[in-house]
């Protein structure tokens, strides 16, 4: 046995002359919590299931809990949880019918199903919500429930694909809680998003694009990697407005709506941040502030993905 939980070596997925997944290298530990950021057809899903034994893999392989996904996939399958996009519950079931029949196929029965389903029902707040059809619940409370059906067989390692898409603020925190709770019990959590703010709760993450990782590393040490130019935040009135006049009057490309404000990438000089108020002033913009800051992990994943974008923006030569 690995002494990973999972450990992924060139994993590679084509799908008639598409390449979903190519060359796909990472590690986790068991009690780590991992994410994979990435845009939606950037080849996450496809990873994943890779990883589950769903899918086989075109070339390269990998172990999970210490097994071999194209060679045991069936082991594989009984020692993770997977949770996918579309939650896979039963809807005209209910909430406890969900959960007996998910643990019937976990090979779950009697008592220890009882208190599995019963953890569930606490760790998704749905005990009042029992005997009702999961198609009448909402997107949230469906959420809960396939995360409890993903983990009534107390799986080693955990895959979440895109679990909060779509969630309200607080269930999106409220799912973390319980991401952190899988990590506390030594779980191995492998987590997709496209959402930045959330891979900041990653130990570790990698980024995916166009089916290649293009960074792996914890959220500060990809914060530091090295850049080709430094980004300048700016606060003015009609930022998008600013962002446009930066990007098509002045030749600043990398210039981007961020939070309030504007983040713009650009060559690196001592007088970067007077330049770029300058050029705003002079087109009857207020700028109230602009200053040199360490790179977001937002800044970073468009810098690494920079190239990729221009070729497809450039077509076929």
């Amino acid at each position: 046995m690995t002494a990973n939980a999972i450990d992924a070596r060139g994993l590679t997925k084509r799908f008639d002359g598409f390449t979903a997944a190519s060359g796909v290298s990472f590690a986790v530990e068991r009690g780590e919590v991992f994410g994979l950021l990435g845009p939606n057809g950037a080849g996450k899903s496809t990873t994943i299931r890779m990883l589950c034994g769903i899918l086989l893999p075109t070339s390269g392989s990998a172990t999970v809990a210490g097994h071999d996904i194209v060679h045991e996939p069936e082991a594989v399958r009984a020692r993770i949880g997977y949770m996918s996009q579309r939650f896979s519950l039963y809807l005209d079931l209910t909430v406890m019918e969900n959960l007996g029949f998910y643990g019937g196929v976990y090979g779950l029965s009697g008592d220890r199903l009882a208190r599995r389903a019963d953890w569930a029902l606490e760790m998704a707040e749905l005990q009042e919500q029992r005997n009702q059809l999961a198609g009448n619940l909402s997107a949230g409370w469906r959420q809960r429930l396939a995360l409890g059906c993903a983990l009534l067989h107390e799986p080693e390692v955990v895959f979440l694909d895109e679990p909060t898409a779509g969630a309200d603020p607080m269930s999106r925190r409220q799912f973390w809680d319980a991401i952190y709770a899988l990590r506390e019990a030594k779980a191995a959590v492998l987590v997709s998003t496209h959402y930045m703010d959330e891979v900041q709760r990653c130990d570790r993450l990698g980024f995916i694009f166009a089916g290649r990782l293009v960074a792996l590393g914890s959220p500060p040490e990809l914060r530091h990697l090295r850049r080709r130019e430094q980004i300048i935040e700016l606060y003015c009135d009609l930022p998008a407005a600013a962002a446009e006049a930066l990007r098509r009057k002045h030749g600043l490309p990398f210039a981007r709506l961020s939070g309030r404000g504007l983040h713009v990438t650009m060559p690196e000089s001592e007088d970067a941040a007077d330049r770029i108020q300058a050029m705003l002033e002079a087109d009857g913009f207020r700028v109230g502030r602009a200053r040199e800051v360490v790179p977001s992990l937002e800044d970073v994943f468009v810098d690494l993905t920079r190239e990729d974008v221009d070729a497809a923006e450039r077509g076929p030569t």
